[in-house]
């Protein structure tokens, strides 16, 4: 349904003020903290919130709380989020207060990208303890391989591989596997144990989960495993690892649910906490997977995490090769 001419003004008008055009600009690279808009702004919470507030009115972005934080998007579709996409791709990028705000943006970015390098690094070596300490690890693991099927798949990508379980637990049922992961200390201990596990049929590479650089359909196995909950975008994570998921290919997320376990913003550089059922099956059905199953395993003691286990496949018959 197209806009009335009120709308459309409403729309325009909301977006037609300086901050609030430089907000949209943003927002159309990544969701973003109010915080993290505010220091590329270089303006005052409050201020940057009443701007906010009329983007979200007006249907131009969404506002999603998360725990003590608050993000904020563009406006996944309709006429108003076509109307200003189209304005925004008409701005020119040269101009001297978009090119400040974005170099202002890749200051956030290249911090947020320090800290959690060094987080990583200090981690590595004890990544497995760290995940083991909120639910059993071996419940998770036996509905991770029920939720993969006996296969043999052709082709697994794990996506953020970290210390590697996902490969040295899937790769048996695989005959090719591919591991990505940004950090260098984790690929390392990922290569031993890939190695000290037999697996020659694994690789691993140090790959961006937002661009694999990997072909349409390369795996009929896909797994992203406890990586979400880092991203400054997961809808894009989850939007690459579908293409990359093969006609008949099946595609697992591992993560926990919505909770309130703030500190582990601090100590463990989470940016999310936690992913509602909602949320995952929309991202899935965007990339084009079909239905979604979900799975839901507790805590084993008061105050932990809840994990869960969401698994979609993509329509189509699956290629099999010769084993």
């Amino acid at each position: 349904m197209k806009l009335t001419a009120d709308q459309a003004v409403e729309v325009l008008r909301a977006a037609g003020e300086p901050t609030r055009l430089r907000i949209l600009a943003l927002l159309a690279r990544e969701e973003l903290a109010v915080l993290e808009l505010c220091s590329v702004l270089d303006q005052s919470q409050p201020r940057v919130s009443r701007h906010l507030k009329l983007l979200a009115e007006a249907g131009l972005v969404e506002r999603f709380p998360d725990g003590a934080w608050v993000f904020y998007r563009l406006t996944g579709g309709g006429q108003a989020g076509e109307l200003i996409r189209e304005v925004l791709d008409r701005l020119d990028l040269a101009d001297a207060q978009l090119v400040r705000d974005a170099e202002r943006l890749s200051a956030v970015f290249a911090e947020r990208a320090a800290v959690a390098s060094d987080y990583f690094a200090r981690n590595a070596a004890r990544w497995d303890e760290i995940r083991s300490l909120y639910v059993s690890e071996a419940a998770v693991e036996a509905a991770i391989l029920e939720a993969a099927g006996t296969g043999p798949y052709r082709r697994l990508v794990d996506l953020g591989s970290g210390t590697g379980r996902m490969l040295t637990l899937l790769g048996p049922r695989a005959q090719t596997a591919l591991g990505l992961d940004l950090s260098q200390q984790m690929l390392n201990i990922a290569r031993n144990h890939v190695t000290e596990a037999g697996l020659t049929v694994c690789e691993l590479r140090h790959g961006d989960i937002f661009g694999t650089r990997l072909p349409d359909g390369e795996a009929d196995l896909v797994v992203v495993h406890q990586v979400l909950h880092y991203l400054a975008d997961p809808a894009a994570a989850v939007k690459e690892a579908a293409r990359i998921t093969a006609p008949g290919g099946r595609l697992i997320i591992v993560d926990f649910a919505p909770h309130k376990l703030e500190f582990l913003r601090e100590q463990h550089q989470h940016r999310r906490l936690g992913f509602s059922d909602a949320e995952i099956r929309r991202w899935l059905s965007d990339g084009g997977m079909g239905e979604v199953q979900a799975r839901m395993l507790k805590p084993a003691r008061d105050g932990g995490l809840t994990v869960k286990i969401w698994t979609a496949e993509r329509a189509g018959v699956r290629q099999r090769n010769a084993a």
